[in-house]
């Protein structure tokens, strides 16, 4: 078998102190480019593999988050930002991100424990959170560092564990006020089913920025437009299954029962609503779809989002946490083009 090679032969070879070494695995920001070009040269020709076993036993800490790889049904899935925002902080922050895959919260937990035996990450970051998610209270137990990257939804006091989100009810607001500004008294809402917590989210946002402005947030159909007599302006909405095929048969819905412009729950939606007619649409993600049609969508701060994860996670791994947990809002911006 080939000798083993340590750190003392990357930093013979590298021309440099065997701490230096450490600091360009472990702490990069500490030295020089220059430095940690040669160091990273010498550990590629030397073929050296940090001893994970070792500096755990070292330092206690893995330097590991954890994270898993989001599924999409709609092919617009805005995760890969968050997830290179989440690699480059952590890198920043001198962590490392390992990805999983789990189809629901049985097998997510089941992950846990495997990585756990196998790797000892020292936090995890849950996405996708939702109504009765007992991941979190799967980590709470056995103490295990975590942040979330959405709401504990359904928790009172917004939950007593970390976490992350974007105010998707400040964002379809803002995209209400737009349209309220532009002119538009019966805006229509194409939406997720009731219960899902970003969607009624979102959903709420619209019914307020309409309540402000003197109007009734109702769902119609477009017997109900005809057989009215008073001429109130009035809102529509309708709930989907979240696909461009549903989006654009509830906005054909909504805009025969008089809606002349639409708040949509996500980039998809609002891509099947442009195909109903021609009144103006606003997505929700800011997807490159979005971007390449012109299509006006919320954009939220994906990068930021995972910076303040991470933040989070290093505070609360170096006992340094405030008395109560960091619970972060984040404001999506409305990005205006030609749909709306």
């Amino acid at each position: 078998m080939p000798e083993k090679v340590t750190i003392a032969d990357v930093a013979r070879r590298a021309s440099v102190s065997r701490q230096t070494v450490s600091n360009v695995l472990n702490s990069p920001d500490l030295v020089r480019e220059e430095t940690r070009e040669r160091v990273r040269q010498a550990v590629e020709e030397l073929g050296y593999r940090v001893n994970q076993a070792a500096r755990r036993m070292r330092t206690g800490r893995s330097r590991l988050l954890a994270v898993r790889i989001e599924q999409t049904q709609d092919g617009m899935n805005v995760f890969d930002r968050f997830l290179h925002g989440l690699s480059g902080s952590a890198a920043k922050a001198g962590y490392r991100v390992i990805l999983y895959t789990a189809d629901d919260d049985r097998s997510e937990i089941a992950t846990f424990d495997d990585l756990l035996g196998a790797y000892e990450p020292d936090a995890f970051v849950l996405t996708g959170t939702h109504y009765g998610d007992v991941r979190t209270s799967w980590l709470a137990e056995r103490e295990l560092a975590f942040v979330t990257f959405g709401r504990p939804w359904g928790m009172p006091e917004g939950g007593a564990h970390p976490w992350v989100d974007v105010d998707g009810a400040a964002g379809t607001a803002a995209a209400t006020r737009h349209l309220l500004g532009a002119g538009h008294r019966r805006i229509g809402f194409i939406g997720w089913p009731e219960g899902s917590g970003v969607g009624d989210d979102r959903r709420s946002g619209w019914a307020r920025a309409l309540e402000d402005a003197g109007l009734r947030p109702r769902t119609s159909t477009a017997k109900d437009a005809k057989d009215e007599e008073s001429g109130e302006a009035g809102a529509l909405e309708r709930r989907t299954d979240g696909s461009a095929a549903e989006g654009e048969a509830a906005a054909r819905e909504l805009i025969a029962a008089g809606a002349t412009a639409l708040v949509c729950v996500s980039d998809s939606v609002a891509l099947g609503a442009l195909q109903a007619g021609p009144v103006p649409v606003i997505g929700f993600d800011d997807t490159p779809v979005a971007a390449a049609i012109g299509l006006t969508s919320l954009s939220q701060p994906l990068s930021d989002a995972a910076a303040r994860c991470v933040g989070v996670l290093t505070r609360l791994l170096e006992d340094d946490s405030p008395d109560k947990p960091d619970h972060v809002l984040l404001e999506p911006s409305l990005v205006i083009r030609r749909t709306a």
